[in-house]
Order: C-alpha cells, then structure tokens, then sequence
C-alpha cells in the first residue's frame, strides 16, 4: 500500500499561517463601513487605494530606515507580483527595442511564460550565481558582448508617451532568499548590479515577495533603496530599479494584492498601463481589507511575532532532518548552519554521485508518493545552462505540515539509498 502524499514542491504558506479570523473581520469592517466599501467596489484610482499606499509607504520605511522615506508617490497596488510583473513589461518595453532579458538562473521557473507572452520569447538569457548572489561581471561581460542584432530598434511597436520610457534590457532577479536556490546577494553585488543596469540602460525587476521572511544574518537594503541614493542617484527621472511586492507569501496566494516601488515618475508610468486604466485599481475591494489588516499595527506585528517564528521553526526543524538522513548520503544543502543569512520558503538540495534531479523525482512520487522540485524547471528555457540544475531539488518548508517535513525527508532518505545502490 503506497504511502499518503507528501508535497515538499508546492510554494504556498500553509493554511494554519494565514490569518483568517483577522482577515474576516477586515471584510466585516471594511464592508460595514459605507465610506470604505463604497470607495472599495468602485474602479478606484489608478495607483491604486490610497490609504493602503500610505500605510505601505509607513512601513517600509520603518522596516528598512532608508536615508530618504518612502512616500506614497513611490507605491502604486498591483493585483500581485506576477500580474505587476505584466504591467511592468506592457509598459516599459517592446520587443521591437527591448533587446533581451537577463534572469539569475536557477530563477523562478512561473515567470518565463510571462516574458515570452510579452515577445520575449528566445530572447532569455540565464546568468549563473554564487553565494553572493547574480554574478554581475558575468552579466557586464555578457551585456558588453551582446551585438544587439535581435531587436529591430529602428521600428518600434509601440507609441511614445510621456509617462514611460523603453528600457534596452531586462534583469530579473529574487535578490533577497532567492527562488529556488535561497540566496541572498551581498550588498557590494547590489551596488555593482545598479552600476551595470545604468550603463547599459536596463530595468532590474526585483522579486521581493520573500524579503520580509528573514529570520537571521542582516537585512541589507533593497537595490530600489540603493539606486536612490548610489553615485549621486539615478541616471534619470524613472531609475533602473522596480520593486515587485506581494501580500501572497503573508497574507494568503488568494489575495492578489501587491505593490511596485520605484521612481515617482516610474511608479505613475507603471499605474497608466492600458488594463488598470481601463479595468480599474487592481483588487481594490480587497485593498480595503489589507489595509485594515495595518490598523494597529496588527500585519506588522503578525509577521514578526507568527510567520517569522513560524518559517524559522520550519526551516531549522527541516534544515535538522537534512543533516540527519541526508548529509550521510552525500546530500549538500543551502542555506545550511553555515549560511550567512536565512528566510524565505526554500531549501536547495545537491543530490549526491551520479544521481540526477528527473530520476529522483519521477521515482519519489512513483515508490514513496513524494513531490518534489525537479531543479531542471528553474533553468532559463533555451539558455546554454553551466549551472547543475539537473542535480538539484527545491524543497519548501512550509507548505505542509511540521511532522510531516521530517516524514518527507526520511522518505527522501530511503529513496536515494535505494537509487545509489
């Protein structure tokens, strides 16, 4: 009789995280409240909900202590990182000029749909990481022997407008516990990617939907804190860098509420993109529920005293039984002990030998009922990859319940004896 399944692949908060009875009552408030409610059901401004801005704005500074506060101009709500992600691309590029697009690799393995359904398609290029995160002279060699011959920059596709400009690249990146592999770029690499992103006219897209799960080493500034105030600020009035927020990780997947920071004049360009002025402020109604969840401090103060102690627990009781049945197998984990900082939702696994990532997937759900994630999806499609992915599993620590991460890593165990046999 096969076992019961375990899934160490899903990248979602587990339900007992989210904080459902706060969020109930937020609807209660927000819905009883005709000022509120009736702001929340219409279309809404194109920034997006104001008092959610203000209250995002306030904590953000508060979490990171920037030499300049972030203001309310700087944030415009998104229906999320992905569909911001969207927004992002509708906006500032175009096939026609935008030449390609550079991702960290391994790199969430969701998002290249998103860039080939912009026209990107064959235009991605992978650059490997380090512990220190992107290898950025990597990328400025590989952007300074770039011939430009992919796009046809002399016809573009898409009418100028005042409130945007084209950038000539992408970078895309999680900097802070990066998605799959954990990582966190160091601060001087933060300092040297903005460099290279304003001489070479990029965008860099920041994933920052894990930076608030930190739970040990130093929290080092966001690159849209540095490209404000590095080598006397930005290069012009829209900047290189754009953070992509989320509620997802915090609040539940379900909510479709995030946010964009940037430039102001960024920021107002990224909120005229053609669907939010037509369709309206995305998820406004659910807007006013988030930012009720700010009144007294309670978000805040849930992240700090129950998803952080929470996703530490998680991680360390995960990061215990990988030392326990893997580690003796050949197994090589990050972040480990001896990592220099901690967060996010994932454990990135070298598998040991000749044992490849395919193999072990397809016979850990076929012998064990265990799914896991196959490093293979987080190559960068069509790149000439020098990273192992082919040896790697990404293994997230706080989907399923806590007993039965150490039932799923045991399982794991059992199977790469089997295998290496």
């Amino acid at each position: 009789m096969q076992p019961d399944k375990i899934d160490l692949f899903q990248g979602w908060p587990a339900p007992a995280i989210i904080p459902t009875e706060r969020l109930k009552q937020a609807a209660i408030t927000s819905l009883s409240n005709e000022s509120i409610s009736s702001q929340g059901c219409a279309y809404g401004p194109d920034e997006g909900y104001l008092p959610l801005r203000e209250s995002i704005a306030t904590w953000l500074t508060g979490c990171y202590t920037p030499t300049h506060s972030v203001t309310l101009e700087r944030i415009c709500i998104s229906g999320g990182a992905s569909q911001n992600l969207a927004c992002v691309l509708q906006v500032f590029t175009d096939p026609a000029q935008t030449q390609c697009i550079w991702l960290v690799e391994p790199t969430y393995h969701l998002v290249f749909r998103v860039f080939e359904d912009a026209g990107f398609s064959g235009r991605l290029r992978g650059i490997s990481e380090d512990a220190d995160g992107m290898d950025v002279d990597a990328l400025e060699r590989a952007l300074d022997g770039f011939d430009g011959t992919i796009a046809a920059c002399d016809k573009p596709t898409k009418p100028h407008r005042p409130y945007r400009k084209i950038y000539k690249h992408i970078i895309y990146l999680v900097p802070t516990f990066s998605n799959p592999s954990g990582t966190t770029m160091s601060l001087p690499r933060r300092e040297s990617l903005i460099r290279v992103a304003r001489k070479y006219d990029a965008l860099v897209i920041c994933d920052d939907v894990y930076d608030f799960l930190h739970w040990s080493g130093p929290r080092l500034p966001r690159l849209v804190d540095i490209d404000r105030t590095l080598d006397s600020g930005p290069a012009d009035r829209f900047g290189n860098v754009v953070s992509n927020g989320s509620f997802s990780k915090l609040i539940g997947p379900g909510c479709r509420v995030g946010w964009a920071e940037g430039m102001e004049d960024f920021v107002y360009g990224l909120s005229q993109a053609g669907s939010t002025v037509s369709g309206g402020a995305p998820s406004q109604l659910m807007s006013t529920f988030v930012h009720d969840l700010f009144r007294d401090d309670f978000l805040p103060g849930y992240i700090t005293n129950t998803i952080i102690p929470t996703g530490s627990r998680r991680y360390e009781l995960m990061k215990d039984v990988i030392e326990r049945y893997l580690v003796p197998l050949g197994v090589i984990f990050y972040p480990d002990s001896y990592s220099p900082s901690a967060g996010g939702y994932y454990i990135w696994l070298r598998l040991p030998g000749a044992l490849n990532a395919t193999t072990v997937c397809e016979e850990a759900l076929k012998q064990q009922n265990l799914m896991l994630g196959n490093g293979n999806l987080f190559a960068v499609p069509g790149a000439a990859t020098k990273s192992d992915v082919h040896q790697r599993l990404r293994l997230c620590f706080m989907w399923v319940e806590e007993e039965r991460l150490v039932e799923g890593i045991r399982r794991l165990g059992i199977l790469l004896k089997t295998l290496s046999c």
